[in-house]
């Protein structure tokens, strides 16, 4: 298992590069630690006739590249990713997501794939309320915006300096086998080991799949995975 210290690689390779809308977004079909964000927030501009984000099933994902855990283009998108989270840029956002097949974003683990385009952009602005499934315990609907359900989620794990692992998923104590859905893709693992105060158990783990699309990664998956009762 490969981990990874991403605030002193994305330090150094800044250096030597001296880098409220109420309606829905518009998806349409489907298709696992970061700098502290300096940038200020970019506020998108809302867009005519916008829809609601796609529930889609699992997708088929292409061959994983033995090259990829040794490509620093994979970290840096996981830079770029924390700093669009941290900074509300929909805009950055959007241009991590890969634009033939979209992000799938899970945040249930059961739970609905949502799918975004370039749509996602207006994920940190809009109020629309997506279902993302059944919540595990109670069995009742979890139903929300981005904003509301994911973002403080992302934003925990990716700023808490979390363990990073390449190909491999890495979270606590689980009463499941934590798997990584899309066979054949690959991913980073971003796990927040949770508190003392909770023994661990708030443990939280958010899987970054991505695909090479035009010779660089773009973002295809968001997985969470979490402490089910």
């Amino acid at each position: 298992m490969k981990k990874y210290a991403l605030f002193p690689f994305v330090l150094i390779l800044l250096t030597a590069c001296s880098a409220a809308v109420d309606a829905p977004p518009d998806p349409t079909s489907v298709y696992t630690a970061v700098p502290q964000a300096t940038a200020m927030p970019v506020q998108p501009s809302p867009t005519p006739q916008q829809q609601s984000p796609s529930v889609t099933d699992t997708p088929a994902a292409p061959t994983a590249s033995p090259d990829f855990c040794q490509d620093t283009r994979d970290l840096q998108l996981l830079s770029d990713l924390q700093t669009a989270i941290q900074t509300r840029d929909g805009e950055l956002l959007a241009s991590l997501v890969s634009p033939a097949s979209g992000v799938g974003v899970r945040y249930l683990r059961n739970g609905n794939v949502i799918t975004y385009f370039d749509n996602i952009k207006f994920v940190f602005e809009t109020a629309y309320e997506t279902d993302w499934g059944l919540s595990p315990g109670s069995g009742a609907p979890l139903k929300g915006s981005f904003h509301e359900i994911v973002l403080p989620s992302l934003e925990l794990v990716l700023a808490s300096d979390p363990v990073v692992t390449c190909n491999e998923l890495k979270t606590g104590g689980a009463t499941y086998v934590p798997e990584w859905p899309y066979q054949g893709m690959d991913y980073y693992s971003v796990h927040f080991p949770g508190t003392d105060e909770f023994s661990g158990m708030n443990w939280e783990t958010w899987a970054v799949g991505m695909v090479v699309q035009e010779g660089k990664p773009m973002l295809a998956a968001l997985v969470r995975f979490a402490w089910e009762p």
